[in-house]
């Protein structure tokens, strides 16, 4: 009696199995989300995310030359107006759309041992915020042959030099870090020693590096 309810309950079941596959057939002909009603399909969304993602970048792209072309400041000359404002070391300079406008940040290690971080404008050049920031805690130029100031002129050939900065992550010395962008709108980045001043182009990042801390998966 038992074998006889067992069989019948399988029965049943792949009865219902079948009966839901037939409607999940029937379904994905047919339903609104389907690629013949006009949703796109997966392979579709792959190729518009994409296509948005290259928008994306190309927009960036041009918004950074826009950027370094009304930047009536160049990096060395924001470097020693920072320097005048907190006398010291700069350790890292980015230019920035903010909102006071076009800027550019400024961390200096001032002789005073602490961290500073400067905004300047990019037009004028005048000092419009400066304060001491608790959490800075970069790597130490001290003993540096080669200031900021002298790396973005090392890297000016490049292009249009748009951040420095003293960086030593994954790597077993410090070397400045220097991003330009030219008149096409190609962002190159450059490392520069900051003993010798020799100018070395930057290894290729996947993009997992900066997903993952610059581990692979």
């Amino acid at each position: 009696m038992k074998r006889h309810i067992v069989i019948a309950t399988a029965a049943a079941a792949a009865l219902i199995a079948g009966g839901a596959a037939t409607a999940v057939a029937v379904n994905s002909a047919d339903a609104p989300g389907s690629a013949r009603s006009g949703v796109r399909s997966t392979a579709q969304l792959a190729a518009h995310d994409d296509q948005g993602r290259d928008d994306r970048d190309d927009d960036h792209g041009q918004e950074d030359i826009r950027e370094a072309h009304a930047a009536k400041v160049a990096a060395p000359a924001a470097a020693a107006t920072a320097l005048k404002a907190v006398p010291g070391t700069v350790t890292g300079l980015d230019l920035d759309r903010d909102r006071p406008g076009l800027v550019w940040d400024a961390d200096v290690l001032g002789k005073d041992g602490r961290w500073h971080e400067i905004t300047l404008d990019a037009v004028n050049g005048r000092v419009l915020n400066q304060h001491i920031d608790h959490e800075d805690d970069g790597p130490n130029p001290k003993g540096a042959k080669v200031d900021a100031a002298a790396a973005a002129r090392i890297a000016a050939g490049h292009g249009t030099v748009t951040s420095v900065d003293l960086d030593d992550d994954h790597r077993a010395k410090a070397l400045w870090e220097v991003e330009t962008v030219t008149k096409d709108a190609k962002e190159h980045k450059v490392l520069v020693d900051p003993q010798s001043g020799k100018l070395t182009v930057a290894p290729a990042r996947d993009a997992d590096d900066d997903d993952n801390g610059g581990t692979d998966d």
